[in-house]
């Protein structure tokens, strides 16, 4: 089986790709793939990938914020279903997406009622892990305004700016696909000394590594 792990920056999977420098697994092909930060990027790449090495798996590994103060950080997560928080109008106070103003339908291909749902049933040795929602947006939120926003309209779990963009292209390609997210830090007021991302990337990559031993 040929698998593709993608991710927006190198250093999110960096001890992945270490240990697949040192590790063959005998049932599947493993590529890595860097492909940006933010949708644009991540669409475009995968749009290359795709064409050129269309893989049997998706994996997409990074890390999160998270709308929760209950979690732990360092918590990862599958996401299950993905939202799209900023594409579309300001009405004055409001903020409208594209569906509300019609321009999108809530179930036209790949959408189904609104989101980018992954069923996770083609998932291959699907994971013992929790799953949650997703909002991906192109500007990380960093005020109380912006997380209420979309608390309200979305109710996500997990903010991401690479999301949406992967579950669109997997879910029109129909390929398997499976979204990691690892917390690193809470969706608030933007304290960066709060953040722990080094932990997140441990725990991100040690679930990588461990899922891709049950390959062997």
């Amino acid at each position: 089986m040929k698998i593709l792990v993608t991710a927006a920056t190198t250093f999110e999977i960096q001890p992945f790709m270490d240990h697949l420098a040192g590790n063959n697994y005998r049932n599947c092909q493993v590529t890595t793939l860097i492909g940006g930060i933010g949708m644009m990027h991540t669409a475009y790449q995968l749009g290359r990938q795709f064409a050129t090495s269309r893989p049997d798996f998706a994996i997409q590994a990074g890390i999160a914020g998270c709308f929760d103060h209950s979690w732990e950080m360092g918590k990862v997560v599958m996401i299950d279903k993905e939202q799209l928080g900023d594409l579309g109008v300001e009405d004055d106070q409001a903020y409208k997406d594209l569906f509300d103003i019609q321009l999108w339908q809530p179930d036209q291909p790949p959408f189904t009622n609104r989101q980018l749902i992954n069923p996770l049933k083609d998932v291959p040795h699907l994971p013992a892990l929790p799953t949650a929602s997703g909002v991906t947006i192109n500007t990380v939120s960093g005020s109380e305004r912006t997380r209420q926003l979309l608390v309200d309209k979305y109710n996500p779990e997990v903010e991401s700016m690479e999301g949406a963009a992967f579950h669109y292209a997997c879910l029109l390609e129909n390929i398997p696909f499976l979204q990691l997210r690892s917390i690193s830090n809470y969706v608030e007021v933007r304290d960066k000394s709060k953040w722990k991302i080094q932990l997140a990337i441990k725990e991100l990559n040690d679930a990588l590594i461990k899922y891709f031993e049950r390959w062997n």
